[in-house]
């Protein structure tokens, strides 16, 4: 009874100590992620259906931690927008809105910028400001109104009146 007990506790303690490393990788916490991977394997190598998992996902997050180190500094407006989709993924609204800034300096009047600056501003839960920047995509390139109707990152703004006159395709 006592050592179904004790694998019992070292299953618990395995699984909790996955899911902190779980956590921190969706957050795109790599690093992190990638220290408590290491406890797993090492703490809780017997429990080998999460040290398997942690073994491949620290090799990931280890991949994920050179690729940032390695990357060129966005210079262009293109950079400045494939920069700001990358930093979005990762959650980082904050860094996604500062390169995305930086892309408007550079070319005011080109669609795709003001159209993410929108989706970062949603999600940031900011929308006038977001509805804003989508208006100003959508005056330049009306492919936006369409676009923006099923894009995930407005789902905050879908029941919104504005937002659904704004993308009417009437």
């Amino acid at each position: 009874m006592k050592d179904e007990r004790t694998k019992k506790d070292e299953y618990q303690k395995a699984l909790s100590a996955y899911t902190e490393a779980m956590k921190e990788f969706h957050k795109g916490r790599f690093e992190k992620a990638a220290d408590h991977l290491r406890t797993v394997i090492e703490k809780h190598s017997s429990e080998r259906e999460f040290a398997d998992r942690a073994k491949m996902y620290l090799s990931v997050c280890e991949a994920r931690v050179s690729e940032t180190r390695e990357a060129p500094a966005p210079k262009t407006y293109e950079d400045f927008c494939h920069f700001s989709v990358y930093q979005m993924n990762l959650g980082h609204y904050d860094e996604a809105q500062k390169w995305l800034e930086k892309a408007l300096k550079l070319k005011p009047e080109e669609a795709v910028a003001h159209y993410l600056m929108a989706a970062v501003l949603a999600r940031t839960e900011k929308p006038e400001e977001a509805f804003e920047a989508l208006k100003k995509a959508i005056q330049i390139d009306k492919f936006y109104k369409l676009l923006s109707q099923n894009e995930a990152d407005f789902e905050p703004l879908w029941e919104d009146k504005k937002f659904r006159l704004l993308t009417r395709l009437t």
